[in-house]
């Protein structure tokens, strides 16, 4: 029971915000994104998506592609095999949370609260 609420499965990788909105697009979208639809989806500036997709691909999370439409360039933005895999066990390691959180307050709400000679601070 030691450690039990330390939630190791939450990879730091994804678990920033942004990257867990784009992360979440890509999963519902196997057959990737064009970037600025990605970047419209996640309301994520230029930069910063560019800078969490760099993050991502370094860590293999995401997959790149660039080709060029009528001479424009277009980048493609996928998710990983190892990619869905983490983000998977990802999302296992929040539902292990939710349903902390939804025991603590099951638990509280039964009258389970301070023992006795406890005052608030």
């Amino acid at each position: 029971m030691n450690g039990r609420y330390a939630y190791d499965g939450l990879d730091r990788i994804l678990h920033e915000k942004a990257r867990l909105g784009l992360l979440t697009c890509l999963a519902s979208h196997p057959e990737g994104l064009l970037f600025n639809d990605l970047k419209e989806l996640c309301n994520l500036t230029d930069g910063n998506l560019s800078r969490h997709l760099q993050v991502l691909q370094q860590n293999n999370v995401v997959e790149i592609y660039k080709s060029f439409e009528q001479k424009r360039p277009q980048t493609l933005c996928r998710i990983s095999d190892e990619g869905r895999e983490r983000f998977l066990a990802y999302i296992g390691e929040l539902q292990k949370v939710l349903l902390d959180a939804e025991t603590t307050s099951q638990q509280q709400n039964a009258g389970q609260s301070l023992p006795p000679g406890w005052v608030p601070a």
